[in-house]
């Protein structure tokens, strides 16, 4: 039988059709125009891709911070949707700010505003999952949300490419052309958002007991106490914390690695286009294998994946090399985000998913620190970034060790 989403699922998958055409100039031409910009100050191109991570690192680290106890306020009655309003508004204002940025350092500072902006509504968003489906359907509704997302982002990133590439053409200046680049992303982002947020009701929720926050504090601190005794949830974000440390890392830095290498520009957003159309029918295809399949072996297969890409980036220096890498992160970068966000909704407590997907995001996003920071400093200590990237394998084969564990772990629990 053919798998519909039901209006409120449509809704909720939507907004991972808005925040997604960010998540797409983040990894295209906003790096892009960062290297423009630093060229003009006379920045190299290897301290140009280490500031560009020592700012994705920033921004992640904050949301590591703030993550936790803004989920646990989230949780309380009626707060959830708030917070996430809240959140995604800074990430439009500051992508709309951008356009208009001319200084390197500025353009720094407000990027990090966006991109933590952007990652916190996230953590909210993951957190409905538990609002708007059920169990069973958790697998499907978060990979149609994956799927829809990398198709739906095409339409503004296309746009967005047609006037910075064809900036001359139509008589317009960089400036003027990444202005409207980042308008369109922002308003795609703000308009797709607006359905879920007039039909989302907090189904799952816990009673302040007196003041909102001192509330939130407290639950907050059980949570965590009561974490280290799940070891089967415990295990599982270890693992996470290092498997999907490297899947935002390649995300996050693609573009940039491909322009410190030296590779054009016009190629490299054209290959990420392609990840994206790649992507899509990938998850949509795995979520139908998933019911016959378990997630957690698919999930293994994803990890296993990431793991090989990771090795052959040591030997990437041409367009074709870049192309092949990007067909092959289509294929599972979706699937491997997707059934981690529905696998660690279906083992936590609903009624705390915003507690509890703010640690999520600490080992998701959050761990991206360490990928990001990684290649940073060893590109900068070896001068070598092919060997700074390829040192991403590590992450994913610590990863997969500890998610076969969180697996049997899993298992037991049930049994």
């Amino acid at each position: 039988m053919k798998f519909k989403l039901t209006s409120l699922e449509k809704k909720w998958v939507l907004y991972d059709v808005g925040n997604s055409a960010f998540t797409m100039m983040v990894s295209t031409i906003f790096p892009i125009y960062f290297n423009y910009l630093a060229g003009n100050a006379g920045i190299s191109d290897v301290d140009y891709l280490a500031y560009w991570g020592y700012a994705t690192s920033v921004c992640t680290l904050l949301v590591a911070i703030l993550g936790p106890t803004l989920g646990a306020v989230a949780d309380t009655r009626n707060f959830k949707k708030v917070i996430f309003s809240i959140s995604m508004g800074i990430g439009v204002l500051g992508c709309i700010v951008l356009g208009f940025l001319s200084s390197w350092i500025w353009f720094l500072g407000v990027f990090v505003l966006a991109k933590t902006g952007y990652s916190a509504s996230l953590i909210f968003y993951d957190a409905m999952l538990t609002d708007v489906t059920e169990p069973d359907r958790m697998d499907s509704v978060s990979s149609h949300g994956y799927a829809w997302g990398y198709i739906g982002s095409c339409i503004p990133f296309i746009a967005s490419l047609v006037i910075v590439l064809g900036a001359d053409s139509i008589g317009v200046s960089m400036q003027t052309s990444m202005v409207l680049a980042f308008l369109i992303t922002a308003l795609w982002w703000l308009s797709s958002s607006v359905p879920l947020l007039g039909a989302y009701r907090q189904k799952y929720f816990s009673e302040a007991d007196g003041h909102v926050v001192r509330s939130s504090f407290l639950r907050l601190g059980r949570t965590f106490k009561e974490l280290v005794k799940e070891k089967h949830i415990f295990v599982f974000l270890l693992a996470f914390f290092f498997y999907i440390d490297g899947v935002y890392t390649v995300i996050d830095m693609a573009t940039a690695y491909g322009q410190a290498l030296g590779l054009d520009s016009t190629g490299l957003l054209l290959a990420l286009l392609v990840t994206q159309i790649v992507a899509f029918p990938s998850v949509l295809i795995f979520s139908r294998i998933v019911k016959k399949v378990s997630p957690e072996n698919i999930i293994t297969v994803c990890i296993a994946a990431y793991l090989c890409i990771a090795v052959y980036a040591y030997w990437l220096d041409t367009q074709l090399d870049f192309w092949i890498l990007a067909v092959l992160v289509g294929m599972f970068q979706g699937t491997i985000q997707a059934l981690s966000r529905s696998y660690f909704a279906k083992i936590i407590p609903a009624e705390k998913s915003g507690e509890y997907f703010g640690v999520y995001d600490i080992c998701g996003k959050g761990a991206s620190v360490v990928g990001t920071a990684l290649v940073s400093v060893v590109g900068q200590v070896t001068g070598n970034l092919n060997i700074a990237v390829s040192t991403l394998s590590v992450m994913f084969l610590l990863g997969l060790i500890l998610f076969r564990r969180a697996a049997k772990l899993n298992a037991a629990e049930k049994n």
